[in-house]
């Protein structure tokens, strides 16, 4: 089942998205804050400050009559985001979820966007526990997710760190969602060494008091455009979000501290427990890509080995060309990746079938 929901021109994006879609998430848009989830069970310590949230109701999208817009609900989609990203990155894919029928609820992570910070440094991102990031993605679906589904299906969508922060969510908790769409899911990061050379260094640095300092060689966020590293990908749509990011100092986050680094490298060893890939129930579509430098594909595939090795259902798609950011990439890749995206979160879960070969997509 393909989608016919109609991509964004990438031919004056900027002009669509600032005319059209900008305003028409307006009209839907019910921003909020969630205090911190605190414990909630995984032996963590009460966390303070509070996080900011921004849903979308497909009610409300429904009474702008926008042409192509499904008259189905569907329920809500969850967007868990990636490391230094914030809400307004997800504007065009939150667009086609609520074409497509689905109400959107997205956090900021801790130390993202409008959400409490750790350090005093806007540019740099901390986090002391790991499982505080699980906690308050648990607490924010139940709490709000749960209300926007309205007792339709309450679906996952996750990125990068959102995609290793949602990938220990269902394993702990894996009846909350009803799917699971990870894209270039931070299942391991790559950290330039061997994982556990990094391991080690991080923990020293942390050990030595410099947890919340910069890592070594990352810089500051700097208005200035560049396409390095994302050779291949869409101008049009990385000029978009860097232009957003320039406009407001809280979307400006950049750099990982070794605390950081630490706890996500934790993170990324307890996902990989086989006893917790054991855990997971949800249906799941992992989409890869191919010229990942930011995680590690070796990972990704371990990964669905063991979801499938403890009965788990799990669908791979990998696109050969794409590079982190599969929804940065020019529309011939967009179109495949919209339309596996909505045809798994519009399909009833019986008809899923988990492959045990990848699926590749290789079209720039």
């Amino acid at each position: 089942m393909a989608s016919s929901i109609p991509l964004i021109d990438e031919h004056g994006y900027a002009a669509f998205m600032d005319g059209t879609v900008l305003p028409a998430l307006d009209h839907c848009r019910q921003e909020g804050w969630m205090p911190a989830a605190g414990d909630r069970g995984l032996g963590i310590p009460p966390a303070t400050g509070r996080l900011h949230y921004v849903c979308f109701d497909a009610a409300r999208f429904d009474e702008l009559d926008v042409s192509g817009a499904s008259a189905r609900f569907r329920g809500a989609v969850v967007i868990s985001h990636g490391f230094t990203e914030f809400i307004e990155k997800y504007a065009e894919l939150i667009w086609y979820l609520l074409m497509d029928g689905y109400s959107v609820c997205m956090p900021e992570h801790r130390g993202h966007g409008y959400s409490a910070r750790d350090v005093d440094d806007p540019s740099l991102v901390w986090i002391d526990d790991w499982r505080r990031y699980v906690a308050d993605l648990v607490r924010f679906s139940q709490d709000v997710g749960q209300r926007y589904a309205d007792s339709r299906p309450l679906n996952l969508f996750s990125h990068s760190m959102g995609g290793g922060i949602g990938a220990a969510v269902i394993e702990r908790y894996p009846t909350l969602f009803d799917k699971a769409v990870l894209s270039s899911p931070m299942i391991v990061p790559s950290a330039g060494m061997p994982t556990w050379l990094a391991r080690a260094a991080v923990s020293a640095a942390d050990v030595l008091g410099f947890g919340k300092s910069r890592i070594a060689g990352q810089g500051e966020f700097s208005p200035v455009f560049d396409m390095e590293g994302n050779e291949g990908a869409s101008e049009e749509r990385l000029r978009w979000y860097h232009a957003r990011r320039c406009a407001d100092v809280h979307f400006q986050t950049y750099a990982p501290t070794y605390g950081w680094m630490r706890q996500m490298l934790a993170m990324s060893r307890a996902v990989l427990r086989q006893k917790a890939c054991d855990g997971i129930e949800t249906p799941m579509l992992l989409l890869q890509a191919g010229r990942d430098v930011w995680v590690r594909n070796d990972a990704e595939n371990r990964f669905a080995r063991q979801v499938r090795l403890g009965g788990g259902d799990i669908r791979m798609e990998r696109f050969a060309d794409s590079v982190h950011m599969i929804f940065s990439m020019p529309n011939t890749v967009m179109r495949t990746y919209v339309d596996d995206v909505l045809t798994f979160l519009d399909t009833p879960s019986v008809q899923i079938i988990g492959s045990d070969e990848w699926s590749e997509v290789s079209r720039r």
